[in-house]
């Protein structure tokens, strides 16, 4: 068996940064670098597999249990990483028994992970920590996932002897820009349940996630020289300002936890002539989702009534919904994820996702999904970590779930 430790080592090396920018599928080619080579190892365990023009990998292990049917089960982690950081050239640093103090991170002077900053390092103290040099994110989010399926299907490969039911494993590009299932086959990959692995700390579980909607506003202001501005300019940077500020301000994420869902601009950029901004909103109760769709159009509606007819425009896109209405359905599901954190040992900790994961799309896609951990913390930056034992309990939990399936 390969450790698990070398093969997320020799995952994060690929660079699969996606590109929100980008219209392509795969967003990003080098994405299909890693993806191919999945592939290959799947493969070469001697697993059917396939890449399809899309990106997806898919691959399946038939079932050994003779003629006794049992529900296929599917798990699903992402190649690509976040546009939030870079994810070129990535220095690893291994941490061995971590000593609860601070951890430099030696490719930026003066930066370290410290565990007054982020207490959670406490957890881990005595274990084995992956983190950072500091000046790119890790890929635990979600390579760690990648890793973590493909020990579980090796272990599977080399131990015929365990019973197991039909077992599918996917693989996606682009999920971090919200694309990652939009083509993807769910009848084609033949599972009738699945799970992503793609959470953060041990123990997580997640079956609600948010109702997403991305809106991007465009403002058209009416430039002229500022010495003969008066009672003729419009700002759009300033009428931007104007209506961000019509908006709750509680309702902004720094403010929100939980449940509590929010308005987040992510980015701005204009002049005095014309401006855009975007912003995401975010809401586990759908009912309340709606009202902040709802309010934004007004807010825009307010503005051009203020200034004059397009003075703003608005583009307004749902993302993804709550899963949790497709999953309870098939609770029965969840309740496994819990029994096989159990068997590992593992306090399972049921909570909402504060985001969305391929599991949700691909709920509403007809393929019940829950999220379970892959263990790794601080994502999206070069603050991330990830504790080796985590990854080796999350393909136990995995090993666990098919042992379940298979009654």
């Amino acid at each position: 068996m390969e450790k698990i430790l070398d093969r997320f080592l020799r995952y994060v090396s690929f660079d699969t940064q996606s590109d929100e920018n980008s219209e392509s599928q795969p967003s990003t080619a080098k994405q299909l670098k890693l993806l191919q080579l999945l592939c290959d190892e799947l493969k070469a365990l001697g697993v059917e597999a396939s890449l399809d023009q899309y990106g997806y990998v898919m691959a399946s292990l038939p079932s050994n249990l003779g003629g006794r049917e049992v529900p296929a089960v599917g798990f699903i982690a992402h190649v690509d990483t976040a546009p939030d950081a870079s994810g070129a050239d990535i220095k690893p640093q291994i941490i061995d028994k971590y000593d609860g103090g601070d951890i430099p991170l030696k490719g930026v002077p003066g930066l370290a992970l410290k565990p007054s900053e982020f207490p959670e390092l406490l957890h881990y103290v005595g274990q084995t920590l992956i983190t950072t040099d500091g000046t790119t994110l890790l890929g635990a989010d979600d390579k760690a996932g990648v890793a973590e399926i493909m020990t579980a299907v090796q272990y599977l490969c080399e131990h015929p002897e365990i019973p197991h039911g039909p077992v599918k494993i996917g693989f996606t590009p682009d999920e971090e820009i919200g694309r990652g299932v939009v083509k993807f086959d769910v009848e084609r990959f033949g599972a009738q349940y699945a799970y992503t692995m793609d959470g953060g700390e041990i123990g997580e579980l997640e079956f609600e996630n948010f109702n997403a909607a991305s809106a991007r506003i465009h403002i058209q202001g009416s430039n002229v020289h500022p010495g003969s501005a008066k009672g003729k300019m419009r700002n759009a940077i300033l009428i931007g300002q104007e209506l961000g500020s019509l908006l709750p301000v509680n309702q902004r994420p720094e403010y929100t936890q939980d449940y509590e869902g929010f308005f987040h601009i992510i980015s701005f950029k204009g002049s005095v002539e014309e401006a855009d901004f975007a912003y995401i909103i975010r809401d586990h109760d759908r009912a309340l989702f709606e009202q902040k769709k709802e309010l934004i159009t007004k807010v825009v509606a307010f503005i051009n009534e203020k200034y004059g007819a397009g003075t703003a425009t608005l583009e307004l896109r749902d993302q993804y919904y709550n899963m949790r209405e497709m999953v309870q359905p098939h609770y029965h599901i969840v309740e496994k994820a819990v029994k096989a954190m159990e068997m590992a040992g593992i306090p399972a900790k049921i909570q909402p996702i504060r985001g969305g994961t391929d599991g949700a799309n691909l709920s509403f896609k007809g393929l019940p999904c829950p999220n379970i951990f892959a263990g790794g913390l601080n994502f999206h930056g070069k603050m991330e970590f990830v504790p080796l034992q985590s990854m080796e309990k999350a393909s136990e939990v995995i090993l666990n779930l098919i042992s379940l399936y298979a009654g």
